[in-house]
Order: structure tokens, then C-alpha cells, then sequence
């Protein structure tokens, strides 16, 4: 039995085919077939069956599956021994953001992590909290950066910073002439949302008590974007709800529709997410510092009450 073999049995196992998975394992197909057929024949059972179209997993299969994840992690783990022993931070490293988060933050430290860590080959994707949650199960990202808790028993989250709500009220609006509002102010009646999906819109939804499950209005509008909200709060149709580092980009004529809440200002806790296999801690760590250290400066609130991103 090799680490080889249990490598391309959670291939075949992730893609259900024999061609598409030696695709990704970079290897022919008569090559991954037989190495499953070795070890299939060493431990004499089946692990997929292949009468089944797309092919799936036996029973006895799913139990290995199981367990050569757990073995395939582990040897990653002697690499990254011996790079924490020469102090080596670098190589190929998989993030994932949130959509709410990716454009306000990664231009914020991108340059900074890249110019002081040259070794890291970054990739980043924008992923939903739900993809970014399979991923990292199924390994295919190291880390990812979303609103927590989640309280996942597979997934492990260090805080990065807590980022306010604030509220965006357009001109004519019955809240418009506050100064300051509350939660008890809060109506989701006229609150402009983001698509289902989005954990910012589950903040929101959670913060707004008055919320019921059957709206009774003309229309509900959603979007996909906070762009997208903002240019509708400005044609009248609702206020919508931001995250403190959307509003520092918007002009100053749309800065006078912000209206920040009463302390405790409702926040989102921000997090970098990871196995609990812990793999690669060292660019892990590296990315707290350097996100945190920049945020610090970013975002001065000190009195916030954290609103879950969960559904309820």
C-alpha cells in the first residue's frame, strides 16, 4: 500500500471517473487504474463499484475513503515539518474569500503578504461560505476568510478583526433625519438584501427582530452585490445594511446617507478558517499577522456586539 494509491483512490472517489480523476492527478489513466486494481487486490475487496454509472463508492469503500484522507494529510504534515525547521514559508497556498469580503480586504493586504512573503504562490478564489466549508474539508483549499462563528467541529477559526454594520439611509427615508438608530429601528420590510446564500444577508436578517416569514409587501428586492444595493437605495426603493470597509470607498455625497448605530454597534466577526489537520500553520500565521496589523489601523470600534452569520 502508497501514499500514491490512497492519493488516487480520493480522486477517483471526489470526481467518479476514472479519466477526469487521472486528469488531475496528472498521470495516464491505465496507470491510476491499476495502481487502485494493486491495492484493491492487496486488500482483497472492491472499493469502487464499477458497474454503477457515474461510479461510486462500496460500503467497505467509503471506510477507506474515510481513512486515507486522514493518511493522505498526515504526509503532507512531514513536509510541513520540515519546512517549519528551516524556517521555510513558501510554496503553494489555496484562500478562499467570502464575496462580502474579498473586494474591501485583499486590496488591503495582498501587496503587503506578497512583498513580504515572495516564496507563497497565492491562489485566490471568492467562494460562498458553504463552498469555502466543503473545500477545506475536502482539502482543496488550505485556508479561507469569512464570518464566524460556524461552529464546525472540522473547521478551526482564528479572528482577524470585527467589522461594524453600518446602515445606508437615502434621502426621504423615515430614518433618514437620525442622527444615530438602533436595532429596535430596523425594519425588514424595507431593507434591501443580498441573495440567498450570502452570510452578510443572514446577519442582516438576524439582526433585524421585526424579521417575519412571510413578508407581506409589493416587492422584495435582492441583489447580488452591495453595489448593487446602494445604487438601489439611492432610487428610493429601501436602506440597505454595510460592512464598515464598504463605506470607505464610497464618494462624499454618499457618505452623508451613513448612519452608524448606538453602541453596541452590531458587527461581523471576521476569521481565517482551516482544517483541523492544520496544515501549513506557517502561512497561516503569517496571513493573521500581516491582516491583522492592517486592520488595526482600518478599524477603531471597540464597543461591538457580534451578530451570528448562521441561518435561524
Amino acid at each position: 500500500m502508497t501514499i500514491t494509491q490512497l492519493y488516487y483512490v480520493l480522486a477517483v472517489a471526489e470526481n467518479k471517473n476514472f479519466t477526469k480523476a487521472a486528469e488531475k492527478c496528472f498521470v495516464t489513466q491505465p496507470t491510476l487504474s491499476m495502481q487502485i486494481q494493486k491495492l484493491e487486490d492487496e486488500l482483497d475487496i472492491l472499493i469502487f463499484d464499477r458497474s454503477k454509472k457515474p461510479i461510486e463508492l462500496t460500503e467497505v469503500g467509503k471506510k477507506i475513503v474515510t481513512q486515507a484522507k486522514n493518511i493522505v494529510n498526515e504526509s503532507y504534515r512531514i513536509q510541513d515539518i520540515v519546512d517549519q525547521q528551516k524556517g521555510f514559508i513558501g510554496g503553494e497556498f489555496k484562500l478562499g474569500i467570502i464575496p462580502t469580503i474579498m473586494p474591501t480586504l485583499l486590496p488591503m493586504f495582498l501587496k503587503t503578504f506578497i512583498k513580504k512573503y515572495p516564496k507563497i504562490k497565492l491562489k485566490i478564489e471568492e467562494l460562498t461560505t458553504e463552498e469555502i466549508i466543503s473545500r477545506l474539508n475536502e482539502g482543496h483549499l488550505d485556508a479561507a476568510i469569512a464570518a464566524t462563528p460556524l461552529e464546525i467541529e472540522t473547521i478551526k477559526e482564528r479572528v482577524l478583526y470585527f467589522e461594524p454594520f453600518v446602515a445606508y439611509i437615502p434621502e426621504h427615508h423615515r430614518l433618514h433625519s437620525k442622527q444615530k438608530i438602533s436595532t429596535s429601528d430596523l425594519d425588514i420590510e424595507d431593507m434591501l438584501l443580498l441573495e440567498d446564500g450570502h452570510c452578510f444577508r443572514d446577519g442582516v436578517i438576524n439582526l433585524c427582530k421585526t424579521f417575519k416569514n412571510q413578508v407581506d409587501t409589493n416587492f422584495q428586492l435582492e441583489s447580488g452585490s452591495i453595489e448593487t444595493l446602494v445604487k438601489l437605495s439611492n432610487e428610493g426603493l429601501g436602506m440597505t445594511l454595510l460592512p464598515y470597509l464598504h463605506t470607505l470607498d464610497l464618494n462624499e455625497k454618499a457618505k452623508q446617507n451613513l448612519h452608524y448605530f448606538n453602541e453596541p454597534s452590531p458587527a461581523r466577526e471576521v476569521s481565517i478558517l482551516y482544517h483541523k489537520s492544520e496544515l501549513k500553520m506557517q502561512i497561516i500565521e503569517a496571513m493573521q499577522s500581516v491582516i491583522s496589523g492592517i486592520i488595526r489601523c482600518a478599524i477603531t470600534f471597540q464597543n461591538v456586539e457580534i451578530i451570528s452569520p448562521l441561518p435561524k
